[in-house]
C-alpha cells in the first residue's frame, strides 16, 4: 500500500520499482488525494489491494501523446471526468462558458475537454488500440443509457457507445472495479467480464440475455419519442435498486447495452475501511506553484460519514447514482479521521461540516428497507413520509458529541444539506436542540425550493408547510440559545411545473416572511434526473400526467428576477412579469406590492441610453435607496 501520493510521472513508478503500473487513471480534474472525490478513492481502494495505479490527471487531450507517459498499462485504463459532468464544469444553465474552474489548478479553465470521458477514450484508442478501457465517475454513470443532453437539446446515445470504453462502472464503484481488477488479473479477457453488478457492457444483438432483463427499449425509438424516453427512464429508477433490481437492456443498431443490476452499498465495515486509507488529503504538492487547487479548501477540514439518499428529491441525481438506500461508517471511523485532522498542522479547531449527500440521514428509512429494497413507485418522504419511516437522530447526534471532545477541536458545524422535514418530524427534539445551540456558524442552509405546492410535488418535495413549521422552531430555538442565526434558503426557478403565476406567488411568499436571497439557481437540466425528463418531454416520467415547463428565454428570466425583486435592476422585467400574470395590483406603495410603479415624465433620452432601471423609484425599505432627482442615477 502507497503511503505517499501515487505516482503522477514516470519518474515516480520508477522510485516505488513497479516497472509498468497495472492501471493508469485518467482523470479530468487535478489529483487531489481526499476521500471527497472519487478518483482517489478508488485508486486508494485498488492500491489497498496490492495493484498499482498510475494517475494522469487532466492530460492534455489534444492529441493521444499525453495518454502514452506511462506506457501500456498491464491490465488497462481507469477513465473519469472528475467529481462533476464536464459539461456542469464547463456551462452555466445559460450555457455560457463558465470562467472559473474549481477542480483545476488555480481555477484555471480549459484543462479539460467538453465530454471528457468520449474524448480520453477515444485519444487512448489512438495509442493503444485494443487496451481495456474501464469508465465511471459520475459522468459516466449519469449517461449510462441513451439521455437527454441540455447542451445539444437532443437526447445523445449511451456514453458507453460513444466512448468506445469497454465497461462503465456506476454508482459507488470500490467493489465493482475491485472484481473487475481481479478477473483482468487473472487473464479473463475484458469482453468477458459481463457479470459484475454495478457495472455495464455492450454485446452482440444476438447473444441471449439474462430471464430477467426489462426494457430493451431501441435507441432509434428513444431519441424520437417523447413518451417512450419518460417510460424508460421511469423503468430505470425504478430497477436501481440492489435488492430488487433487475438487469436492464437498450438497443443501438445491432449491439445491446446491458446494465447488470446495481452492486449493494457498502456495508459500515467496508465504508470504514475506505475511509481509513491513507489519503494525504490535499492536492499534489506539484499544483503548488500554480496557487493550488480551489476545490480543497471546501472539504480539507470536513467529513463524509454517510452515503445515499431516500429523500429522492426529482431534480438531484443522488438516487441514480449512489441510489436511495443510505449506508453509513461507524461513529468510530468518523472520530478517528476527527483526531487526524485535529493533527493537521493548519487545523484551527474547526470542523467544518460532518455530512454528505443529506447530512442527518444514518441508515435506510425503514427495517423493511433492508429485506425488500426501497419500495417502487413510492418515497419515504413526499408528498408525506411514510408511515414506516424510522425517524432518529440520536447516533448523528451522539457522533458530533464525540467529535466535540476531541482535544483541539473547538467547534464542528452541520452545513451540508440538513433535510429539514426529516427533522421536523423527529418526536424528539434533542437534537434540534442541539443543532441550533452548538452546530449553527451563524446561518444554516436550508432547501425548501419553492413555496407553490403544485411546484413542490414536481420536484418531489414536501408541501411549505413542513418548511414553515421547521423555520418557526428554528427560531424559536435560537431566540431560546440567546443566539442571532438565520436559514439561508436554497430556492429555484424555472423548474418544470413552475409558472409565471408561481414564482409571482414565490416572490409574495418572500416578501412575507422577509427574505432576501442573494443567490438563486435556475433549474439546470443535467443528465440523471427525473426533473430534466420532465423539462425535456413534458411529462412526469412516473405517472406519466403532462407537465407544465417554462423554456421560453425571458419568461425563465422573468421567473429569476420574481425571486430577487428587491433588486432595483430586475424592476422592468418584474413589471412585464406581473402585467402578464394580471397582477399588476402588486405595483405600487401597498404592503404587498413588489415593485414601486414607474416615475413619471421621464426624459425620452434615458430610453435612448438604455438605464431602463433608472425609471423606478425605491425606498430604503424596498432596496436602493429612492431617488429623486431628476436625473437617472449612474451605474
Amino acid at each position: 500500500m502507497t503511503r505517499d501520493f501515487l505516482p503522477v510521472d514516470p519518474e515516480g513508478v520508477e522510485k516505488l520499482g513497479w516497472g509498468t503500473p497495472d492501471f493508469v487513471y485518467v482523470c479530468g480534474d487535478a489529483y487531489i488525494d481526499h476521500p471527497s472525490f472519487g478518483a482517489a478513492i478508488i485508486s486508494r481502494v485498488l492500491d489497498a489491494a496490492g495493484f498499482k495505479v498510475a494517475m494522469l490527471a487532466q492530460p492534455d487531450y489534444r492529441s493521444c501523446e499525453a495518454f502514452k507517459l506511462f506506457g501500456r498499462p498491464r491490465l488497462g485504463f481507469l477513465v473519469s471526468a472528475g467529481n462533476i459532468d464536464s459539461m456542469v464544469a464547463h456551462y452555466t444553465v445559460a450555457k455560457k462558458k463558465r470562467s472559473y474552474d474549481y477542480y483545476s489548478p488555480g481555477g484555471k479553465m480549459g484543462k479539460r475537454p467538453d465530454r471528457a470521458v468520449i474524448v480520453y477514450c477515444n485519444r487512448i484508442r489512438e495509442a493503444y488500440g485494443d487496451v481495456p478501457i474501464i469508465i465511471g465517475g459520475l459522468e459516466a454513470s449519469l449517461r449510462r443509457f441513451a439521455h437527454y443532453d441540455y447542451w445539444d437539446n437532443k437526447v445523445r446515445r449511451s456514453i458507453l457507445v460513444d466512448s468506445r470504453a469497454d465497461l462503465l462502472s456506476y454508482g459507488m464503484g470500490e467493489n465493482s472495479i475491485l472484481q473487475i481488477a481481479k478477473l483482468l488479473d487473472k487473464g479473463v479477457p475484458v469482453k468477458k467480464i459481463r457479470d459484475v453488478r454495478g457495472t455495464a457492457y455492450l454485446c452482440h444483438r444476438t447473444e441471449k440475455l439474462p430471464e430477467d432483463t426489462v426494457g430493451l427499449f431501441e435507441y432509434d425509438r428513444l431519441k424520437t419519442d417523447k413518451k417512450a424516453y419518460a417510460e424508460a427512464f421511469a423503468l430505470q429508477y425504478s430497477e436501481n435498486d440492489h435488492v430488487r433490481g433487475r438487469t436492464v437492456a437498450e438497443y443501438y443498431d445491432d449491439r445491446v447495452l446491458v446494465q447488470n443490476p446495481p452492486m449493494p452499498p457498502l456495508s459500515r465495515a467496508e465504508l470504514d475501511r475506505v475511509y481509513a486509507l491513507p489519503y494525504q488529503r490535499t492536492y499534489h504538492p506539484s499544483y503548488e506553484k500554480e496557487g493550488g487547487v480551489p476545490a480543497i479548501a471546501e472539504v480539507k477540514f470536513s467529513i463524509t460519514h454517510n452515503r445515499g439518499c431516500f429523500g429522492a428529491c426529482n431534480f438531484c441525481a443522488i438516487a441514480y447514482h449512489q441510489g436511495r438506500c443510505v449506508s453509513s461508517r461507524s461513529v468510530e471511523s468518523v472520530v478517528k479521521e476527527a483526531e487526524l485532522l485535529t493533527k493537521m498542522p493548519d487545523f484551527k479547531g474547526y470542523i467544518h461540516d460532518i455530512g454528505g449527500p443529506t447530512a442527518n440521514f444514518r441508515a435506510p428509512s425503514c427495517e423493511r428497507q433492508k429485506e425488500f429494497g426501497v419500495c417502487a413507485g413510492r418515497k419515504c418522504l413526499s408528498p408525506k413520509p411514510c408511515p414506516h419511516l424510522k425517524v432518529d437522530h440520536s447516533e448523528y447526534e451522539s457522533l458530533i458529541r464525540q467529535v466535540e471532545a476531541l482535544p483541539g477541536v473547538k467547534k464542528v458545524f452541520i452545513r451540508s444539506g440538513i433535510r429539514f422535514d426529516y427533522l421536523i418530524y423527529d418526536a424528539s427534539d434533542s437534537f434540534f436542540r442541539k443543532l441550533v445551540r452548538n452546530n449553527v456558524s451563524g446561518q444554516l442552509k436550508v432547501a425548501p425550493e419553492h413555496c407553490s405546492n403544485a411546484v413542490l410535488s414536481h420536484m418531489g418535495k414536501p408541501s411549505i408547510e413542513i418548511y414553515n413549521r421547521f423555520r418557526d422552531k428554528f427560531f424559536a430555538l435560537t431566540k431560546e440559545a440567546g443566539k442571532e442565526q438565520y436559514l439561508v434558503p436554497y430556492l429555484m426557478s424555472s423548474h418544470p411545473g413552475s409558472r409565471l403565476s408561481d414564482a409571482v406567488e414565490l416572490a409574495l411568499y418572500l416578501k412575507k416572511n422577509r427574505m432576501n436571497p442573494e443567490q438563486v439557481q435556475d433549474f439546470y437540466p443535467t443528465p440523471g434526473t427525473a426533473s430534466t425528463v420532465m423539462y425535456y418531454t413534458g411529462l412526469d416520467p412516473f405517472t406519466k400526467k403532462e407537465v407544465y415547463v417554462a423554456t421560453d428565454y425571458e419568461e425563465k428570466r422573468m421567473q429569476r428576477a420574481l425571486l430577487q425583486f428587491k433588486r432595483k435592476e430586475n424592476a422592468p422585467l418584474i413589471a412585464k412579469a406581473l402585467e402578464r400574470c394580471g397582477r399588476g395590483d402588486l405595483i405600487g406603495y401597498g404592503p404587498d406590492c413588489l415593485i414601486p410603479p414607474p416615475y413619471k415624465n421621464k426624459p425620452d433620452r434615458e430610453k435612448e441610453k438604455g438605464n431602463t432601471a433608472g425609471h423606478w423609484g425605491f425606498s430604503k425599505r424596498e432596496g436602493g435607496g429612492r431617488q429623486t432627482k431628476k436625473k437617472a442615477p449612474k451605474r
